[in-house]
């Protein structure tokens, strides 16, 4: 299996892709390739224009929520005729209003729109996405110290209320004993969604964690992740997009992280 990243906020020296604040992965599981998230933009199509990464093979796209960093490529796969027999998996609310900082954050493209060109699976549930690679649903709190807070407002059932998120989700890679996690912004709380895996899949064991954290400041909150990967031997660890280099720096000087860029490519 292998997983090339396609967007991000930070880049390579010296390769000249472009970044941008948002997250895209494109994840080759034998014959089945994957689109996790289309970042904010069309820059995750130059990127993989760059890196020689074929989007008109893509069997799957994956929503990991709603936002627009993570949705905003959708208009422009929907000009791709290559791709209308895609399936299109999100959590049911990935695609309601979304409102915050006085600006819209939501899809740019309705579900109704979408499901004209895919084969859309919205799932609370989990759905196997290929033979190796889960995508893991809505994900409950396991942990105290990773509270809901809002984001913002969303609009469901024609009233506006606080956006908890519920819709944020991740996918995970069952590997022979273990789990890859690949998360995009973890609202839900990293842990919890590394929690979640383990106990639907029931594997223990975790191989390593990519994604954005959603974590900014050194707090409380950030030891307990600190905590909680280091009781549980996660030592591979490639936080990026939504983590700040504060924390990448407190995670660091426990556990050594990977620097993540557009281009890094995984073999799992």
């Amino acid at each position: 299996m292998r997983v090339t990243v396609l967007a991000d906020n930070n880049t390579y020296i010296d390769q000249y892709l472009l970044g941008e604040p948002a997250l895209s992965y494109y994840i080759e599981d034998e014959e089945e390739k994957i689109l996790l998230d289309t970042g904010y933009s069309e820059v995750f199509l130059s990127n993989a224009k760059n890196l020689e990464v074929d989007l008109a093979a893509v069997n799957t796209i994956v929503l990991s929520h709603g936002h627009s960093d993570h949705t905003g490529g959708l208009p422009f796969l929907l000009k791709m005729p290559e791709l209308g027999k895609a399936k299109l998996v999100a959590h049911p609310d990935a695609f309601e209003a979304k409102h915050a900082h006085n600006d819209e954050i939501g899809c740019p493209v309705s579900k109704e729109e979408l499901n004209e060109k895919f084969e859309l699976i919205l799932s609370k549930q989990p759905v196997m996405l290929s033979k190796h690679l889960l995508f893991l649903g809505e994900i409950p709190r396991y942990f105290d110290f990773e509270p809901r807070y809002a984001i913002g407002k969303t609009k469901k059932g024609g009233v506006w209320r606080e956006d908890l998120l519920f819709d944020d989700s991740a996918v995970a890679a069952i590997l022979r004993d273990s789990l890859f996690i690949m998360t995009s912004c973890s609202h839900s709380g990293v842990c919890s969604i590394i929690e979640h895996a383990r106990k639907i899949t029931g594997i223990e064991k975790i191989a390593g964690v990519i994604g954005g954290f959603h974590l900014f400041e050194e707090s409380e909150r950030v030891q307990q992740t600190i905590r909680y990967f280091k009781q549980n031997h996660i030592d591979r660890l490639y936080p990026c997009h939504c983590t700040s280099f504060a924390v990448k720096a407190a995670i660091h000087r426990e556990i050594p992280i990977q620097e993540v860029g557009v281009g890094l490519t995984l073999e799992l």
